[in-house]
C-alpha cells in the first residue's frame, strides 16, 4: 500500500461507522471519543451534526480546531474524575479506544434514544499486531455484556477484519437506546 493511500484510509471513516451513521440523526449532539485527527468528528458534522470531539493529545485534534461544527477538546477521559459529568449526547462514537472504567460513564451520557457506535481490537488481535496489551483488547462478547439491558443491538460483529490497512481482530456494535422507536420501518 502506498502511502498516500494509507494517509486517505486514516483519514476515512471506519466503515462500521459509515454503514451505521443512519441511526445518528441530523443535527444530533455526537460525541467522538478519542477522536484524534477527527477523520469521525469530519465525517458527523458533514451530515450536519453539532460534534464534541475528544482526545488526550491537543496536537491531534489541531486539524479540526476552528471547525464550526465541531468543538474540540483536550481531555483525559481516564483521570479519576469524569471530565464530561453533566453533559448529554444523541450518539457515541469510539474507534480503536478501549478504557474499561470509562464505559459506564459512557453509557450514562447517551440520551434515551441516542445510538452508541463502537468499534476496537479484540482478543485475538495479538497475532496480527498491535494493541497486544489485553488491557486494550475487548474480551470476547464483551460489548454486548456491557449494553445488555440498556440499549437494543442493531448490528454486532467480531472477529478477524480484513477491510482495514492490515488485518485485526476487532469487535464492534451498534446499539440505540430504549427512547427509540423500535423497530424501525424499512422501505418497500
Amino acid at each position: 500500500m502506498t502511502t498516500a493511500s494509507s494517509h486517505s484510509m486514516r483519514l476515512a471513516p471506519s466503515s462500521w461507522i459509515e454503514r451505521h451513521a443512519h441511526l445518528v440523526p441530523a443535527d444530533a449532539r455526537v460525541l467522538d471519543v478519542a477522536a484524534g485527527n477527527g477523520r469521525h468528528a469530519l465525517f458527523f458534522a458533514a451530515r450536519g451534526n453539532r460534534v464534541v470531539a475528544v482526545d488526550r493529545d491537543e496536537s491531534s485534534l489541531a486539524a479540526i480546531a476552528g471547525h464550526s461544527a465541531i468543538e474540540a477538546r483536550a481531555l483525559d477521559l481516564e483521570s479519576d474524575r469524569w471530565p464530561l459529568a453533566g453533559e448529554t449526547f444523541d450518539a457515541i462514537v469510539v474507534v480503536n479506544y478501549l478504557h474499561r472504567s470509562s464505559m459506564p460513564n459512557l453509557l450514562a451520557m447517551l440520551a434515551p434514544d441516542g445510538a452508541f457506535l463502537y468499534e476496537t481490537f479484540a482478543a485475538g488481535n495479538q497475532a496480527y499486531g498491535r494493541p497486544r496489551n489485553p488491557d486494550f483488547l475487548l474480551r470476547e462478547g464483551e460489548l454486548v455484556e456491557l449494553v445488555r439491558g440498556r440499549l437494543t443491538i442493531v448490528a454486532f460483529e467480531q472477529g478477524l477484519s480484513s477491510n482495514r490497512d492490515k488485518p485485526a481482530v476487532i469487535e464492534r456494535i451498534a446499539a440505540v437506546g430504549p427512547g427509540r422507536t423500535w423497530p424501525p420501518r424499512l422501505s418497500p
